[in-house]
């Protein structure tokens, strides 16, 4: 997808990975930065950026690209064709407003991974898990207690259980290029039968699925809220804990302890609280939403406390991805505007391995965002959609 050579002049380029700020011009040469600073005579087309500031783009470490609807069969056994074509709709959008890399941790396949290595729709940096693993009658498992149901696997999760079935499904996923593989280790919001806090999967379960991942010079990342599920998905091996929202000062500990990250996601909660009952949130969702909706900027607040990489994730299912931006207004409630741009940018680069996204040296990927004002002296320019911004992804202008 790499652009021609392009200058951006007059800039203030802010890289959050040192805290520098450069006044002047970028060269961007075949998808790369080639100079920061003053960047002299060239033939390369340029844009003047009128002292706007730039910062590397967004990483969402918590995406829903194959996400039509807040959850249920609906949302696994529609035809993929649909599936993918909405697909190439919130990938689109999430680039537009900033997000240059998405990890995707529950779908995404090769097929869609090529389409866009081949620039065949707009989309941001791709990495995917596959379908997330469920225990029976966990987060991943959509069928009602009350209907007798068959359903094994669905275009974002897989119900697996034992130790020799969840190798070999982790097994597999590596087969289809999987960056990481997602499990399910706790109860969640819009799952039907299974309580929120309650750990999922057992150790022996866990610690097959990190083995795995381990050997394959990879990781896991683990749904899970409470400090219980956290500690025992940490201890196991997990590395990314997604939301984590009930969390206590010991979970914490622990997870710093074993070099564990957080992925908080404060979006889905907000908007849940404001338009699930329309986007079709059940009775119970509803009721499980409540239990969570607040307890978020705590978390993260005892997370830095203790150490933990904070990051960031949207997590946005259905008609709600378009409130993506409104999880950085919401995670700057418990954040400073200096922590809250390194979460969405080196923070995230660091916890999936690629730390040359999260930086505007040279030599990395152009990938950036420009801004209209400077976001450490006014932050909500990260997140107001009402003011102009202009994204740069692989060197190419997006607009």
């Amino acid at each position: 997808m790499s652009g021609t050579d392009l200058v951006l002049r007059s800039g203030r380029f802010l890289d959050p990975a040192t805290g520098d700020v450069v006044e002047g011009d970028l060269l961007i040469q075949d998808g790369t930065i080639a100079e920061v600073g003053e960047v002299g005579a060239t033939s390369a087309p340029s844009v003047d950026l009128g002292g706007a500031t730039v910062v590397p783009g967004f990483i969402d470490a918590h995406f829903h690209a194959y996400s039509t609807c807040l959850g249920g069969l609906e949302l696994e056994l529609r035809p993929l064709s649909y599936v993918a074509v909405n697909a190439t709709r919130r990938l689109a959008a999430a680039v537009r407003r900033g997000f240059t890399t998405v990890r995707d941790v529950a779908g995404g396949d090769p097929g869609i991974a090529s389409a866009i290595d081949e620039g065949l729709f707009l989309a941001p940096r791709y990495l995917y898990t596959g379908a997330a693993l469920s225990q029976t009658g966990g987060h991943g498992d959509p069928r009602p207690g009350d209907l007798d149901l068959c359903f094994g696997h669905g275009h974002m999760n897989e119900v697996v259980d034992g130790v020799d079935d969840l190798r070999r499904a982790v097994r597999d996923r590596f087969r289809q290029g999987a960056h990481a593989i997602k499990i399910m280790a706790s109860g969640g919001v819009v799952s039907p039968t299974d309580p929120l806090r309650i750990p999922q999967y057992s150790a022996e379960e866990i610690q097959a699925v990190t083995d795995e991942a381990t050997r394959r010079g990879s990781y896991v990342a683990a749904h899970a809220y409470s400090s219980e599920a956290v500690v025992h998905a940490v201890t196991n091996g997990v590395r990314s804990i997604e939301h984590g929202n009930l969390i206590d000062e010991e979970a914490a500990r622990v997870m710093a302890e074993h070099g564990a990250y957080l992925v908080p996601t404060l979006a889905p909660y907000d908007s849940m609280s404001r338009r699930g009952a329309e986007a079709g949130l059940s009775p119970v969702g509803q009721a499980k939403n409540a239990e969570v909706l607040h307890a978020g900027r705590g978390a993260i607040e005892l997370a830095a406390r203790a150490g933990v990489p904070v990051g960031f994730g949207s997590d946005l299912m259905g008609d709600l991805e378009d409130d993506q931006l409104q999880g950085l207004r919401l995670q700057a409630e418990a954040q400073t505007p200096q922590e809250l741009l390194r979460s969405i940018t080196v923070v995230n680069a660091a916890l999936i391995g690629r730390p040359e996204l999260g930086s505007l040296s040279v030599g990395t990927p152009a990938d950036m965002v420009v801004l209209s004002a400077d976001p450490y002296q006014d932050v909500s320019v990260l997140w107001d959609d009402t003011r102009p911004r202009t994204v740069v992804r692989d060197g190419v202008l997006i607009g």
